[in-house]
């Protein structure tokens, strides 16, 4: 008969105890979420992979895994604390009864513990993205799990190691696939999950585009649902911020008219035309530091320029704000012309209105509105330096 010595006999017959506890506890509470946040299973419901999403964004398997271990950060602090809280002299005892043990029984014990750690184990990111992919792919499913795979997903590329492995995961495809989805709010969650793993990553930026999704999601931006044409403008501001290629092929499908067209429309919304005034400052930014601010580009436009000047003529700051920088960005462009500036968008008029108006509003807005004249005051020096620059004749 093998010999176990006392260490390891206290060790595997604590270790036991505890995790068949905290098994207990974990599988009590695997089909219910405090929070009220996403139960995170298979379709199917063939898969041990389970997880809460907090509607508050955080995510873990089957609640806080601190939970899994009483609050413990690890198994090793579990075991010191349960020491100090136990019977020390029934310890003693269950311990030599495992020193006793047959090396069959004491594999046995191995093994249950094996399968209680098992049991326990937190499923990886990769992991929770597979099976989130997978139900995308099964076309069973229905509308409501496949809408779940797709909030699932929206958390997990949060993460840009996750946004990187969508690709090889098979998730781009998956997701792009569901732009043509007959249902609303499939579309909307599809397009922000590109657009949020794209955010400030040119490699899932490049693979975006690779697969000839900009088109369609610019066709989205055109739709009547506000809400949609909001996530698409989103995630074509995403796919083509600071990248060339991708600017070059939104230009190439007359994407600045698209902008023209939503600056335009009082119907498009605040929110809708506050995103496209942050797009075109994006966009004259990038040809600023880029080397290509003296080339003529769409966004140069006279046409295009009036539309982005006419949105400071809100009463919403926000908006007024978002406006005025994209001015700003355009004027400091020496490919943009100062008389279109004054004599097609009456620019000058317009900065004696914008003071008028932000007068009126330091009296509700106090600290914003000084802010914004600030800004208004910035642009007017840089408009007059810029006519001043073209109007000036050598002698």
């Amino acid at each position: 008969m093998g010999s176990v010595p006392p260490a390891m006999a206290l060790c595997l017959l604590l270790s036991l105890n505890l995790l068949a506890t905290a098994t207990a506890a974990a599988e009590s509470r695997v089909n219910k979420s405090s929070t009220g946040g996403i139960l995170w299973a298979t379709a199917n419901g063939d898969s041990d992979i389970l997880a809460v999403i907090d509607p508050n964004g955080d995510n873990v398997a089957g609640g806080d895994a601190s939970d899994f271990t009483g609050g413990f950060s690890s198994l090793e602090g579990m075991l010191q604390w349960a020491i100090g809280h136990s019977d020390v002299e029934k310890l003693k005892e269950k311990a030599n009864n495992v020193q006793r043990s047959s090396p069959a029984e004491l594999q046995q014990r191995q093994l249950k513990l094996k399968e209680l750690m098992e049991k326990l184990k937190m499923p990886s990111d990769a992991e929770l993205m597979k099976v989130a992919i997978d139900d995308l792919s099964n076309y069973s499913i229905s509308l409501e799990d496949r809408q779940r795979a797709l909030n699932e997903l929206l958390i997990l590329v949060e993460d840009i190691d996750n946004a990187n492995d969508l690709d090889k995961l098979g998730g781009l495809v998956a997701v792009i696939r569901e732009l043509d989805n007959s249902e609303p709010e499939i579309r909307i969650t599809s397009a922000w999950i590109l657009g949020t793993a794209s955010q400030n990553n040119a490699p899932v930026q490049n693979q975006v585009l690779s697969l000839g999704v900009l088109v369609r999601l610019m066709n989205m931006a055109k739709s009547s649902s506000i809400e949609e044409a909001i996530k698409a403008l989103f995630a074509i501001s995403s796919l083509i911020r600071n990248n060339e290629r991708g600017q070059e092929l939104f230009y190439s499908e007359s994407g600045h008219l698209i902008l023209q067209d939503i600056m335009s429309n009082i119907a498009s919304g605040i929110k809708l035309q506050k995103k496209a005034a942050s797009l075109v400052a994006d966009l004259a930014d990038y040809q600023k530091h880029n080397a290509c601010g003296t080339k003529h580009s769409p966004i140069n436009d006279r046409h295009f320029l009036k539309s982005l000047v006419d949105l400071t003529s809100s009463n919403n700051l926000g908006l007024l704000e978002k406006a005025l920088l994209a001015v700003k960005s355009l004027l400091e462009l020496p490919s943009t012309d100062a008389f279109d500036f004054r004599d097609f968008c009456g620019f000058e008029e317009v900065l004696e209105r914008i003071k008028e108006q932000l007068e009126e509003k330091m009296k509700e807005n106090g600290a914003y509105a000084e802010e914004l004249e600030s800004l208004r005051r910035e642009i007017q020096t840089i408009f007059r330096r810029k006519l001043d620059e073209v109007s000036w004749v050598p002698t």
